[in-house]
This record gives structure tokens, sequence and C-alpha cells, in this order.
């Protein structure tokens, strides 16, 4: 790390030596952008012609540039028509609007730098703003309301959790239905939600140690273009059929200033939402106190005097304790960037540190950054350019808290334990035995203990590495060669100190992950105008060859011998080893040809071949076309009204696939050992099909966009239908034949939906005040065409637990949640049809049986964006929806049982009830019941079991909230005086700033368990959701 921050301080010293030298060849040029009606024009790009030496426009239209004595400045802007003018003096330019196109530039697949009207499919782009001023510890969410059809689930697991993207709905039964992500041309690993371990089950929870974007620094970042449907992504061939985030980082570029940027924030983290708790019944059962009962079923608290668990008099209280053991998390992000370009090769380099101190006692994580990127042109023409970039990020994670049912998870114990018990009379863990303190006898962990003596921690560090050679033989062809990777290695350990339930004389785990992916690609890309007439084209031919590894390493002694001796060598059994390697390759070959017509009809066909090492021989090579057309009628009808701006046509098809991980197809050994240390070898019971193949998607896309009243007004409409085939999934067998199940191709997986963005600009800066409103709607049905009716399957278990599944069933929607409910009256010519069955006493009953209880999908994602601008201020807010969609919680279960949730005293009373119902009369016969119960009696009755009925604890996930606030100011250039600084920038931000709709009883909807999987439907013990507030400040030099 030391030689690291070496190189990048001499960077910045050899920078500032040379941008000494070169200004004195070089003169100052300054103006001012405005439009017909003297607004002015901000961001504008100020580019010295011939070079890539520029600026851009600031919020008062105004720039300043250095340029050579007799430099033409070439200024363009989105919307307007470009200008070329001579740099001499002071200019005050007017640009004119270009009603009848936008010439905005976007990245495609392959980094293909493309015009956004000619793209005959959908996509999107986040720019770096819009990331950084979320100010997200992990970027993945900072995408949340922004992209329509993008959905963001988040984890429940502390400090820079793991967080799914998910593109318009799930294509894959068992694959993890997540977008390839693409850094300045390198496929990165965004494995989500487990740990070196690799599990992620609710009876036993791996530690969530974050996915791949969780290691990026915001600051870094110049934009994100979603590819969102296989004709955009179609390029990628088998690893895109879930769509790209292609990320592009920023680069050198010429600054009036020595070219350094310092940024700072401060983050105070507290509660955002967090389960509603009853506040009126005390510790016990039946109403009677009891010291050591772990459930609130006590009497009512009105301060009257008890014996404690340690004999102690006290008076009955309610205690806060959620409020009481959790802090308030603190989050440092410091950041320092060099950007400036000498000559011909342009320089940016940056230092990231964040500390996170969670909210949650004992949890923090620290991670460095360090970013260095080099771009040079040679020769007189410029016609060969290099571009060579290295990431590195240091992760460092201690004590991760765990979800669902585990010692880790603090929120579970919070959220059940005796209103009346105060927690804080366990901050001293251990008793005068050094055993751990705790009120009963029970498996439950005291948190403090648990934050001193259960620990854990986590470090990675990654390299991104990336080199481009490209060179220009003509003005119409050109070459470039690629090779990049993305490499880590995982360290974690684990101690589990003696003395408590957990394990009586400690425990201890150590794991290490590997991963490294190397892409090596070439391309070479002709492009031509007035090829015949206003016929233009371009071809682009090129190949890639892919080769991933990983491995896990990972060992655990249940029970030392010694107490507090961590060491594997210690255990009393035999240690617990995993040992396993994974390795895939695939080579590719891919071309794209494309066709203008007088700038407004553009056709694109693309075309790749990947060979997988993962498929049998005779099934490795398989071909991805797609097909794209666009048509720009506004450029070819001349008389369209004035007001409108721009329209375009649009369709595409497309095929493309996911992959097979690696050893799909082929019976493996488990090497173990027996209960007297003898070496085993178990192979395991799975029939493989060589005949099976790549999961195949094929799309279809239709949309148009239109731009009124001089581009004021924009909309994007988008129709897509995808049909994903060839699922690999798991038949059983007969265990007669030796197997237990085998895999095949088979089921049918449909997506269809539509997306419709709209913007507008309100307010202009001729009145004073700029108002731009943004926002999507996306609409997915994402349904189970077919499982395998041929082999007579039609469901197929995503995942679950206990009574609770989630399935994929055949005519139904991905992620239908089945489970118990209460037991109903069936005869439907029966006058009591519907209601419930209860006890001879009047106590309702559990029907075993498994019924529909709702899906896990949203049923639209909403997105409104506003932003305003008055002077040198700035605000802007976003306010996101997910509407529809059912979850079912496991928290609210445990604290209904226990007696803790809000729901168990209506309006702080517990009154005796009559259940409304009927008793059985056994003839078949019903009686209307009139017997009346105690509230323990029936939330007993329902939560009876692990998970009790589970039709009363499934939710609509609804929720809609204002989802971030930021408050900026620009410091005016002249309050600045003489102070060596080109500009200031403070700015204050809120994040989660208000649940304005939810129905989940104070649980967040996003809070979802099983990140890892594809079972995303359900909750349990997520700790409360944080809000958080913060201070920026930004320094230009």
């Amino acid at each position: 790390m030391k030689r690291w921050l070496g190189f990048a301080l001499l960077a910045c010293l050899v920078a500032l030596c040379c941008q000494s030298a070169y200004a004195q060849e070089k003169k100052w040029v300054s103006g001012t952008l405005k439009d017909g009606s003297g607004a002015p024009i901000i961001y504008a790009t100020i580019v010295e012609k011939g070079t890539t030496n520029g600026t851009t426009s600031n919020e008062k239209g105004a720039f300043r540039v250095q340029v050579a004595p007799n430099a033409t400045l070439v200024i363009t802007s989105v919307g307007f028509t470009k200008l070329e003018v001579p740099a001499n003096g002071n200019l005050d330019l007017i640009m004119q609007d270009n009603s009848k196109g936008l010439n905005e530039v976007v990245v495609t697949a392959l980094g293909i730098s493309r015009e956004k009207k000619s793209l005959g499919y959908s996509m999107q782009e986040v720019k770096a703003n819009t990331l950084v001023e979320a100010h997200e510890t992990n970027i993945t969410n900072a995408l949340t309301g922004v992209v329509a059809g993008l959905q963001v689930t988040r984890a429940s697991g502390g400090p820079a959790a793991s967080s799914k993207i998910n593109l318009r709905g799930n294509t894959s039964l068992n694959g993890k239905n997540q977008p390839l992500i693409v850094v300045d041309g390198v496929p990165i690993d965004n494995s989500t939600g487990v740990g070196t371990d690799g599990t992620n089950d609710y009876w036993n929870p791996s530690l969530d140690m974050g996915n791949g974007l969780s290691d990026l620094n915001a600051n870094d970042i110049a934009s994100v273009t979603v590819l969102k449907g296989p004709s955009a992504a179609a390029l990628y061939g088998s690893r895109a059929g879930d769509g790209v985030l292609l990320i592009t980082t920023k680069t050198g570029r010429k600054n009036t200033g020595v070219g350094i940027t310092v940024s700072s924030s401060l983050g105070l983290e507290t509660f955002f939402t967090r389960p509603e708790r009853q506040k009126t019944f005390g510790q016990g059962s039946n109403g009677a106190f009891n010291p050591t009962d772990g459930n609130s079923w006590g009497p009512k608290i009105e301060g009257q005097e008890v014996t404690n668990w340690a004999n102690q008099k006290e008076n009955l209280r309610y205690f806060d304790n959620v409020n009481a053991f959790y802090g308030t998390g603190v989050n440092h992000n410091q950041n320092i960037s060099f950007q400036q370009q000498l000559d011909k090769t342009a320089v940016f380099t940056s230092l990231n540190y964040l500390n996170d101190k969670s909210m949650i006692p004992g949890a923090k994580l620290s991670r460095v950054n360090l970013t260095s990127r080099i771009t040079s042109k040679y020769g007189a023409k410029d016609r060969l350019s290099t571009d060579f970039k290295v990431q590195y990020s240091n992760t460092n994670a201690v004590n991760r808290p765990a979800t669902g049912t585990n010692a880790r998870n603090y929120a579970t114990l919070l959220y059940t334990m005796p209103v009346t018990m105060d927690i804080t009379q366990f901050k001293d863990p251990l008793n005068e035995y050094g055993k751990m303190r705790w009120y009963s006898n029970g498996s439950d962990i005291n948190p403090y203990w648990a934050t001193k003596y259960l620990q854990n921690q986590d470090i990675r560090n990654r390299f991104i590495l990336n080199g481009a050679i490209k060179y220009q033989f003509t003005d119409w062809l050109n070459a470039e060669v690629k090779a990049g990777g993305d490499m880590y290695t995982t360290n974690t350990e684990s101690k589990t100190y003696a003395g408590s339930p957990a394990a009586t004389n400690g425990g201890y785990s150590t794991g290490k992950y590997t991963f490294s992916e190397l892409n090596y690609s070439a391309l070479i890309t002709a492009r031509k105008d007035n090829l015949v007439g206003k016929l233009s084209g371009n071809i682009s031919v090129g190949g890639n060859l892919m080769n991933q590894k990983s491995s896990r390493l990972s060992s655990s002694a249940g029970n030392l011998v010694v107490p507090n001796l961590f060491s594997i060598n210690n255990s009393q059994g035999n240690p617990g080893i995993v040992d396993q390697v994974f390795e895939q390759r695939i080579n590719s070959l891919y071309a794209t040809a494309g066709l203008n017509w007088d700038s407004y009809l553009f056709l694109d066909v693309t075309g790749r071949n990947d060979w997988s090492s993962t498929l049998a021989p005779e099934n490795r090579s398989f071909f991805y076309p797609s097909v794209s057309l666009s048509y720009l009628f506004t450029e070819h009808i001349k008389s369209l009204p004035s007001w409108f701006s721009y329209g375009k046509l649009r369709a595409s098809y497309a095929a493309v696939g996911n992959s097979l991980p690696p050893y799909q197809l082929a019976n493996n050994y488990v090497i173990g050992k027996d209960p007297n240390g003898n070496i085993t070898a178990t192979r395991d019971k799975i029939f493989f099909d060589k005949t099976v193949k790549s999961e195949l998607i094929k799309s279809h896309e239709f949309g148009a966009e239109f731009r009124f009243v001089d581009n004021r007004f924009g909309l994007d409409f988008t129709y897509y239908k995808s049909n994903a085939t060839n699922q690999l999934i798991d038949l059983p067998m007969d265990p007669a034949s030796g197997y237990s199940k085998r895999k095949i191709n088979a089921g049918n997986i449909q997506n269809s939906g539509f997306e419709i963005m709209a913007d507008a600009r309100i307010l202009t800066r001729e009145k004073g005040l700029l108002w731009n409103i943004s926002g999507n709607l996306s609409i997915n049905r994402n349904k189970i065409i077919d499982i395998s009716h041929a082999e007579g399957v039609d469901v197929y278990p995503l995942g679950g637990f206990d009574a609770v599944s989630i399935l994929a069933k055949t005519g139904s929607l991905y992620g239908d949640i089945y489970g118990t409910q209460l037991k109903r009256v069936k005869d439907e010519k029966s006058q009591y049809y519907g209601q419930l069955i209860l006890t001879a006493d009047g106590r309702p009953q559990i029907d075993g049986t498994n019924v529909y209880l709702g899906n896990q999908g949203s049923k639209a994602l909403v997105g409104v964006t506003n932003n305003f601008a008055y002077r040198n201020f700035s605000l802007g807010f976003l306010i996101d929806a997910r509407i529809g969609g059912e979850m079912y919680s496991v928290t609210q279960l445990m604290m209904q049982k226990n007696g803790t949730a809000a729901v168990t005293a209506p309006g702080g009373e517990r009154n005796d009830m009559v259940v409304p119902g009927v008793i059985d009369n056994g003839n078949g016969n019903y009686t209307a019941n009139n017997k009346s119960i105690t509230q323990q009696q029936y939330w007993k009755a329902v939560t009876n079991g692990n998970l009790g009925a589970s039709d009363i604890n499934v939710y609509d996930a609804t929720s809609i909230r204002l989802r971030n606030v930021q408050l900026n100011y620009n410091v005016p250039k002249s309050a600045l005086g003489r102070l060596p600084v080109q500009s200031v920038k403070v700015g204050v931000a809120c994040n989660n700033v208000w649940m304005i709709s939810s129905h989940m009883r104070g649980l967040d909807p996003e809070s979802v368990f099983a990140i890892g999987s594809n079972a995303t439907g359900f909750e349990n013990g997520a700790p409360p959701t944080t809000r958080t507030f913060l201070v920026n400040l930004s320094l230009s030099f």
C-alpha cells in the first residue's frame, strides 16, 4: 500500500511540474454560452479542435480554457447545433437549438461509442453525479428508482451488504438472474450474499460479505450504461442473458487549475424503520409475571414492584431495548483525485478511504480504493493511442451481523425479548465465573456478549486491471487489442469464545476464497460515410478469450478441546473441511455491422459465437444473433409541426444465453473422513446428460422516443417480450438406478412488459429558477410457461424453509409463495363457507395443506426525480415505489409468538376475544362460535410450530418512499478571492428520508433474507433499516 501511495504522489508532482511549463505556451480564452432565449447552457463541452484539450461550461454557462495561440474551439451540447469559432478574446456565444435530432453519444456493447439516435433498442445512461450524490456505500443501491425496469433487492446484512440487481424479471430457475457487470471493458465478478463456506439457507446462513459492486469507488465512475434487453447485450453472448451494466470510469482531462479535487463527507446513521412493538404488557405468561420467562404475556405495566431475574426489587416498566442497544453509526468518506491532460497524455489518479462504523455495536467496515489511469496518443496524427488502468481495493470488515436463525443476529432477540427487561443491565457480559451473563438458561445469546466474544472478520484484496492499444490506420479503419482481469482474494476468520450456548469450549473457523478472470480481446472497425449516395456503413469484427478460476478452502472446529485456543488442530472432533476448485473458459468470435441511410434510417446486425468449456464437446458451440432497426421520422419528414422536436421508432430481435456453471455435466467425488479418521470419497448421485445445452433467451422489443417544444419535454416507450428456454433443472429418478436425479434442458420462462420514461424542463434559468423532472414506470409479467410437462414436472422449488415454499409453477408467475393457512370451511354449499373452523374452546386451528399465498414479484416499479437550481443553490430528491408483490415475515411471527408485536395488544389492551368462526360438531354441521379466549391463547394457536399459520404473516410488499434529498451550494468564484481554489461546493443530504407508505408493520420490504438465491419473498430477523444524514464538502484546485 505504501508503494502505491508513493506512485500516486509522484504522479501528482510530475503533473504539477509539467503543468507549469505547459502553461507558458498557451493563452486563456473565456466566454459564456446561451440559447436563443438567453438562458445559459450548462455542461456544454468546449474542446480545442484537433486535440482532446477542453473543459465544460458551468451553471452560469461560463467557461475558461487554455489553448494554443491560433486555436479553434469546437462547442457541443445535447440538443444544440455544434459551433466552431476562433479562440479569440472573450466570447459571448448563442447556440441554436437542434430541434430535428439529438446527437448524444453513448457507450454500447464492447465499449463501442454510438450516437444514441441510431440505436434500435432500449438503453439508459446514469451519470456520475447521480451515483456520487446518492452517497451509498454500495453503489448498486444508487441505481434504485433511477433506471426503468431495474429493481435492486437489498440484503439485511449490515455495512456494505449485498444488493441484487434484476433487469426485466427472472430468466432462469437456477441461475443468478443478474446482469453482467463490465468495468471499462473488463467483466467483474458480482457474486452476492454468501461467505467462504458458500451457504445461504434458513437454518445456517453465511455472513453477507457484499457483492462485487460494493468494492468500487463511486467517485471514480463517469457513467453507467444499462443495456437492458438481449438486443442491447447480444454481443456479450452467453453471459448477457440478464442484461449488462457498462461502467465507464474517469479519464484525465484538461483542467484550468492544477486538476486536484478533494472531497469529504460525514454521515450519521440512525433508525429509519423498525418493527412495531407493544409497550403495555410485561414479562411472563397468562398475565402473571415471571422473571425468567422469555415471553411478554405477563401483567399490564403499571409501575408495580416485582422481583427481577437477579432477585432484586424493581418497578415494572417498558424498555426500548432496540434503541438502547443500537448506537449512532458514523460514516466517513474521503476522496482525493488528480485529473489533468499534459500534451498528449491524460492522467487520472484517485485515492479513496471509507470508514463505516455501523449503528450495530462492534460492526465496522473500512475500504481503501486506489485508481490510476493513463491514456496517451502518439505520432503526428495521433494514430496510435493507449489506455492503461489499475484499480485496487482493500475491504476490511469486522463483526458483520448475520440474519436469520443465527446467534450473530442480534435483531431477532431484541425484537422478541420481554419488553420490561432492560438490555443495558447485561452490558457487562461476563458473570463472576467468566460465563455469559443472561437472565435465563436457554439457547439465547446475550447481544453484548456476542459483540465481544462472537467475532468475525473478512479481508478482501481486489485488483481490476485493463490495458488497450488502438491504431487508426486511416480515417475509416482502426484496430484495438485489449487485456484485462478481475482478481481478488478474501480471507475470513471467525472466533466463538467459551462460556455460552453457542459453544461450550469455544469454536473456530477460517477460510480463503480466490477468484480470477482474465479476458483478452481484439476488435477491428471500419466506418465509412457516403458509401453509395446517402448510404453510410460500419462493421466491427473481433474475438475474446476468457479464462475464469476460483477456489474455496475453509475449515471449522465446532467445539474446542482447550477453551479459547483458536486453532483447527484444537478441535474436539474431526474438523469440517471444504476444498473446492472451479475453472471455465469461453472463447468467442463476434461481429457487428450497421447501415445508415441519410442519418434517419439505421439497421444493425450482430452475431456472436461462443465455445464454452462447461458443456460437452459436441454442444460447446452456440451462436447468438441480433438485428435492430431505428427510424428517425423527424429527420425524414420535413412537414412536421415546429413543436415536434424529435421522433424515433425502433424495433429489435435477439437471441442470447445463460452459460452453465462449471462441472454441471460430470460426476464429482466429495472427499471426507469417517468417524475413525479414514479418508472417504463419495460420488454424488446425479445423472448427467451430455446433450444438455446452454440456456437460450429469445427476445423482441419495440419502442418509440419523442421530444417536444425545443426538446423541453421527452417521452420514451418500450414494449418487450422474451422467452428463456433450455432451463437446466433436476428431475427425480428411481433410486434403484443408482442415481437420485438427473439434469436436463426443459422449461420456458416468459417476461413481457413495458417501460415508460419521461422528462421535462418545467422552468428554465431565464425565470430565475431551473426545474427539471424525470420519471420512469415499468411493469413486468414474469410467467412460467412450462417446467417440464413432457416429464410430468410442473413445479420447481426456488427456495423456502419449513412450511413456506417459494415455487416456479407451470401457468403461474415466477416466485409464488406457498404455505399453510388457518383451517376454514371448504364446503361451498355451506352457509359458513370460508369461515374459520375453531377448536371446541374457540381457538383457531392450522390447516397443514400448503396453499397459494401470494407472489414475490412486484407488479410495477416507479421512480420520480426532481432537480431544482436557483443561482448557486441546487436541490434534488427522488421518490420511488415498488407496487405489489408479497413477502413472508419470520420476524413478525416470532414477535407474535413471544407477545412483543404491537398487534398482540390492540390499542394497548389485551381484552379477551371471541374469534369469528364456527365449531365443528363432528357430524358435518357447524355451530357459530361464542367461546371467549385470551389474546395469548389466540396468538399461541396461530403461531404454533416453527412457523405457525403462514397466511397471517404474508404482507403486501408495496412501499413508497422519499429515497434521498440533496441540497448543494456552489461558492461563487468572486467569493474565493485570491485563494488557490477553482471551486468550492458544500452540501447536505439524507438517504431514506420518509417511508410514505408500507404495509409490513415497521419492517422494510427491501430487507430480504435470501439475497443469494432466487427466492426473495421472505424476511427473517432483519435489523432496523437505517437513515443517514450527511454533510459534504468538495474543493477543486
